[in-house]
């Protein structure tokens, strides 16, 4: 029980960490709230609902992921350096996939 009280509080920091130091975060929590609310008013079943809702957890994740890529990036130096640049890039991308996902969905949910 120790350790998943540990691994709880360990989460809720890093939560609480990317709420308060990462506007694109915000702005993610927002959109899958917003996917959330209106998987809440237009899924018809049970499985219509997670399917609508998993875009904006995904995007979720990866801007978890791709938060705590830059910030190890970030502390391992200040100098440029390809392989950082490359990391960061990777994780934009991985983001950039995601949103595309939740666009995909959610558009196809309203044309079909």
């Amino acid at each position: 029980m120790k350790r998943l009280l540990q691994a709880w509080l360990y989460s809720k920091a890093g939560l609480k960490a990317a709420f308060a130091d990462e506007p694109a975060f915000r702005q993610v929590v927002l959109l899958a709230l917003g996917g959330f609310i209106g998987a809440c008013f237009l899924a018809h079943s049970f499985i219509q609902f997670v399917l609508l809702i998993l875009p904006g957890t995904l995007c979720l994740i990866v801007e978890l992921l791709n938060s705590a890529i830059e910030n190890a990036v970030d502390f391992t130096g200040t100098h440029k350096h390809p392989l950082a640049k490359k990391a960061k890039d990777m994780g934009s991308a991985a983001q950039f996939v995601a949103l595309v996902f939740f666009i995909l969905v959610w558009g196809g949910y309203f044309v079909f």
